[in-house]
């Protein structure tokens, strides 16, 4: 099915040196990698690029150190990252959206002594407040400070370095750290996942023997690298198989993506539901048409996302799934198999197993095992103490129901079951059943403690009007649990959402929580 079976010794090797594999069968002139600059850059330019910078970085670190990136997507911080590898030290990167406790935890966690970032991007963001958090526990260095002092030098010693590589790159292990990402945070505080060399070569040959690309296929990725998605997916894949991809610096620009997109002709993206469907909705003309490949993750694909995309553009969608502890992709659905309601087939590589949730009658925990399984957790405490997947298998916290073709179908996390009178209620499904009745708007689901029924759920939803009469009707006409039509639903101008594109149930928690307090009071 894929351009090649997935073969475990391909990721034996380290990041940078399968990034030189990359540009030896694909021409280091070959223009690889372009972001909103519009300046391209070929595989011989980032080499030279690492080395240039890897030269000034290394003077400030010592060996095996930690640096945090904190970049938005795009050239610069692909070039970073494999400076970083060129002078054998690891990238820790870091959510910019986070908010400085988050950052500061994270940051002891990876033992970051060292924050390497942008003057320009700060300003545009407006970060200011943010750096000056950071600064008192973390160096600051700023890229466009390391450029002014590179000397002609330096940029001659780059080209040298660039030709002889294999030669001038630090010697590392397949089974070295590679990167240190931090969980999404939905439901709390963020932990650092430690990811080797391997286990991130592995996930992209086993996507790349999974899904068949078409070698002309130009890759855009909107997404953020301080997410294993927009990382793996969006930058390493394309880079690392020999294809085009066009960084964008925030998935929430529609206009400007949507326009890059018709004038650069990219055809694969990944995305979330929820920015894809902005995406559709502020397209003009035939801006998207040239999308082959669409794969979105991180939620569940809605069918009006599905028809607008068809109608629209002709592209059928494709749902996947995955957690940056698997570095990131698990199953995905492909243009050959793609069942809905389902995000698809295990991808090779990856052992499988269920096991029984106590409370949980439909599906049973995933647990998972492969060679894109992370090294582990990091300790909180910054000791560097790395918790292990015990027997190298990782409980994805996720509920899931495999049928005998082996789709995969997402019931919902563990954490995201309301157990009300002794029944346990699948979160995922309260929402589900609020889009079957307002199937243009989002809606999210949290539960609250209970004092007569152990817990209850709260709906918050973008209608203004929602109300639980419909839902109820429609719970009852389909046959559904009635104990799971939520008896409070708040209206919210625009459900809260991550960085990541994730929706922000640690926020919605605190705002339910606060509702129900105000009621009783």
């Amino acid at each position: 099915m894929g351009q090649r079976p997935f073969d475990v010794r391909r990721t034996r090797t380290t990041l940078f040196d399968a990034f030189l594999r990359a540009r030896r069968q694909a021409g280091g002139k070959t223009p690889i990698i372009e972001d909103h600059d519009r300046k391209p850059l070929s595989y011989d330019d980032i080499v030279r690029g690492a080395f240039a910078l890897g030269g000034k970085l290394k003077a400030l670190s010592a060996p095996k150190e930690r640096l945090g990136v904190l970049l938005p997507t795009g050239v610069g911080a692909s070039v970073v990252f494999f400076a970083i590898h060129a002078i054998g030290r690891t990238p820790a990167m870091l959510n910019f959206t986070a908010g400085a406790l988050n950052l500061k935890a994270a940051c002891t966690a990876a033992n970051v002594r060292r924050i390497l970032t942008a003057r320009k991007f700060i300003e545009a963001g407006r970060l200011e407040n943010l750096i000056a958090e950071l600064s008192q526990f973390a160096e600051i260095t700023y890229l466009e400070d390391v450029r002014e002092q590179l000397t002609l030098a330096d940029k001659l010693g780059a080209v040298i370095k660039g030709m002889f590589a294999s030669t001038f790159r630090a010697p590392a292990h397949p089974d070295d750290d590679a990167v240190i990402l931090f969980t999404s945070g939905s439901f709390g505080t963020p932990r650092g996942a430690v990811l080797t060399h391997a286990n991130l070569i592995a996930n992209v040959e086993q996507a790349y023997a999974h899904v068949k690309f078409d070698p002309d296929w130009v890759f855009f990725n909107p997404l953020p690298m301080f997410h294993c998605f927009g990382l793996t997916g969006g930058m390493l894949l394309p880079l690392l198989t020999g294809h085009k991809t066009f960084l964008y610096p925030s998935p929430l620009h529609f206009k400007e993506i949507v326009h890059l997109i018709g004038d650069t002709g990219a055809n694969v993206m990944f995305a979330t539901d929820t920015f894809a469907m902005q995406y559709a909705r502020t397209s003009r003309a035939k801006e998207l048409c040239s999308i082959k490949l669409m794969v979105l993750g991180a939620e569940k694909v809605k069918q009006e996302t599905r028809d607008i995309y068809m109608r629209k553009f002709g592209v059928e969608l494709l749902e996947g799934y995955g957690a940056t502890e698997a570095s990131p992709v698990v199953a995905v659905n492909t243009p050959e198999m793609n069942q809905h309601g389902s995000v698809g087939r295990i991808i090779p590589g990856i052992e499988w197993k269920l096991e029984p949730v106590p409370g949980i009658n439909e599906g049973a925990r995933l647990v998972i095992r492969g060679p894109n399984i992370m090294k582990g957790y990091l300790a909180v405490d910054g000791s560097g103490a790395i918790e292990a997947p015990p027997g190298g298998w990782h409980d994805t916290g996720d509920v899931v129901d495999i049928d005998a073709d082996g789709y995969v179908r997402i019931v919902g996390r563990v954490k995201r079951f309301a157990k009300i009178g002794g029944e346990c209620v699948s979160l995922n499904a309260v929402e589900w059943y609020a889009q079957q009745v307002w199937p243009e708007h989002n809606h999210a689901a949290v539960s609250v403690p209970d004092t007569r029924k152990g817990e209850r759920i709260v709906l918050f939803s973008d209608k203004a009007d929602a109300e639980p009469g419909p839902l109820l009707e429609w719970a009852q006409s389909q046959g559904a649990p009635e104990i799971a039509v939520p008896k409070k639903i708040v209206p919210i101008h625009e459900i809260p959402v991550l960085g990541t594109g994730k929706t922000d149930y640690q926020t919605l928690q605190r705002m339910a929580e606060q509702s129900v307090t105000a009621e009783a009071a």
